[in-house]
């Protein structure tokens, strides 16, 4: 499962799972501070900073969905070389 990073890559200031934070496409993550400071625009890659997602779902709930997830591939994938 990929993570989320958890600091900002100018300041380094921590950046909790559910705090505000800004990425580009290339997943470069800043705090609003820094990334309004940049005018929402990654010093990286010049491309445009948007609000990181909330994650939703705790690691729990995708664990227990995993068992059904693993017989649906199995389906879809039967009888294939």
């Amino acid at each position: 499962m990929l993570r989320m990073r958890p600091r900002c890559m100018s300041c380094t200031q921590e950046l909790a799972g559910d705090a505000e934070a800004f990425i580009c496409s290339y997943e470069c993550t800043w705090c609003p501070r820094c990334a309004h400071g940049f005018a929402e625009v990654c010093p990286n890659c010049k491309g445009e900073l948007v609000a990181r997602p909330r994650r939703t779902t705790g690691t729990a709930a995708i664990v227990s969905r995993f068992p059904d997830r693993v017989r649906r591939f199995a389906r879809r994938t039967a009888g294939r070389a």
